[in-house]
């Protein structure tokens, strides 16, 4: 089995007395008036008549966006960022301290706890998480109570990309108490990359309080199916699991394998295969059916599924439906306690949340375009070729090793965009890709795996006047390859080639 590296080009709550029905939400309780007063932290420029309400973190810095005394809820929180970091959905990090805790009860990575992995970003939509604009607008629901005093931050810890720009509401209300039962919302980020033997834990804590939701990631290193591995969750210290399952892809209430969908208390926000390198992001609410622990709780999930010789015959090729695999795991555990447990709030440096991208920005690679005087100087994009008639523009990149690589691209996706075939080498690399969108977004384009000889290759685009029709190519060993549309950052001038 050969392993695949990747090349990334940038190319282009309460109060007391409060009626049940307004806790929930629902329609009903607003024909009743809720307790509390309205606040909202934002972005907004101190100058009402400005319009510059976004907020810009160096690489390494944090914001503060709250930081005020209770009794209080956070009930809503809504943010967009445009960043240089084409994953800053793991490079950016959300966290939350509680009554003056020094560790926080919340630490995750933005896309993360807001249901996308992988630093990708990708639109969906659940109950207390919706994420829009191609992935760029992010809203949570979650309900956050503080008795004493509440802080969240943000931060940067990208050690070489600013954030440009990050804009932000987070809508809490003011109590004059809060009831005594009342727990403190936490999530906590781990990760596992690759994944060590046994099984993989998504939470292990101590104290009473119930568990209400799961994000889990998977980056395959390997061909072949990742998720035949079963969830146990272990209440109260007992030594054998209570709830117990059948299957990776049942928990997230899915069935033989994955798809992409979304439903508001369970989905697939990311399913991209069973080849090397291609990922998936489930999610799993607990709302209607909250698990609840006494003394402790510890949910832990296998990380199994098939393998596969790529140099067998097609009938001995499987070597196995479910044996032990080496992917990269990580996983978002939500659940809410009382009194608020912290914990360490460092996670892994950035570069190690994600996979071993090579990350080739426009500006450093040299290029040849076709007509020459069509070229933006500022922004190279294939999309921005309008004129009619033939054009392209090719790049030049190096490879250190020889080896199977997978190579993607972020580019622009716009009303002037238009139609063009990728080729690697003189070869076609994927199918051609429209990049004529009404609305304007940079997206990720997947232009399959290629085996690479060390040294320096062309990667080209020539515009079309169609999507040519017909299967997707196949190009390496035998595999199907099929089309794959992200849209992992935000800024100006990036695109990507991974």
């Amino acid at each position: 089995m050969k392993a695949v590296r990747w090349i990334t080009a940038i190319v282009c709550v309460f109060g007391e007395g409060i009626a049940a029905g307004q806790v929930s939400g629902d329609l009903a309780g607003l024909t009743m008036r809720r307790e509390g007063e309205a606040f909202r932290a934002s972005s907004s420029a101190e100058d009402m008549e400005s319009n510059g309400d976004d907020v810009p973190i160096v690489p390494g810095g944090t914001l503060t966006l709250l930081d005020v005394d209770g009794p209080g809820m956070i009930t809503h929180f809504w943010n967009t960022i445009a960043a240089f970091d084409p994953f800053c959905g793991r490079s950016v990090v959300l966290r939350i301290y509680y009554d003056g805790n020094e560790r926080p009860s919340v630490v995750s990575p933005l896309g993360d706890f807001f249901g996308v992995g992988h630093g990708a970003e990708k639109s969906f939509s659940s109950t207390p998480v919706a994420v829009s604009s191609e992935g760029l607008s992010r809203s949570c629901y979650w309900q956050m109570p503080f008795r004493k005093h509440i802080k969240v931050t943000v931060s940067n810890e990208s050690p070489v990309y600013p954030v440009a720009s990050f804009y932000y509401y987070l809508d809490w209300r003011k109590f004059e108490s809060l009831p005594k039962d009342t727990m403190y919302f936490h999530a906590q980020y781990r990760q596992s990359m690759p994944a060590a033997p046994g099984h993989y834990t998504i939470l292990e804590t101590a104290g009473r309080g119930q568990y209400v939701g799961t994000v889990y990631s998977a980056q395959q290193v390997e061909l072949g199916w990742f998720g035949e591995g079963d969830d146990f969750i272990y209440i109260d210290g007992e030594t054998a699991p209570r709830l117990r399952g059948t299957g990776t892809e049942d928990y997230f209430n899915d069935a033989w394998g994955f798809r992409e969908f979304c439903t508001p208390n369970h989905g697939v926000t990311i399913y991209e295969g069973v080849y090397p390198s291609d990922r998936v992001t489930a999610y799993r609410w607990h709302i209607a059916d909250p698990i609840p622990f006494d003394k402790s709780i510890r949910f832990t999930i296998e990380h199994r599924g098939s393998a596969f010789d790529e140099t067998a015959g097609a009938e001995s090729m499987q070597l196995t439906s479910s044996s032990e695999r080496p992917d990269w795991v990580s996983s978002v555990a939500f659940w809410y306690q009382d009194p608020p447990v912290t914990f360490d709030g460092a996670l892994p440096p950035a570069d190690k949340r994600i996979a071993p991208y090579r990350v080739l920005p426009v500006s450093k690679l040299t290029h040849r375009a076709e007509p020459t005087e069509r070229v933006t100087p500022s922004f190279v994009g294939v999309n921005y070729f309008t004129k009619p008639g033939a054009a392209a523009i090719e790049f030049d990149f190096d490879v250190d090793k020889p080896g199977r690589y997978r190579i993607q691209g972020i580019f622009e996706h716009s009303i002037l965009g238009a139609v063009w075939q990728p080729l690697l080498d003189g070869k076609p690399a994927g199918p051609p890709i429209d990049m004529v969108n009404q609305d304007g977004h940079r997206m990720w384009d997947d232009l399959d795996l290629h085996d690479l000889d060390a040294g320096k290759h062309t990667l080209r685009f020539v515009k079309v006047d169609a999507v040519i029709p017909g299967p997707p190519l196949d190009r390496v060993s035998g595999v199907n390859v099929h089309r794959r549309v992200f849209h992992p950052a935000s800024a100006r001038g990036y695109g990507r080639v991974s």
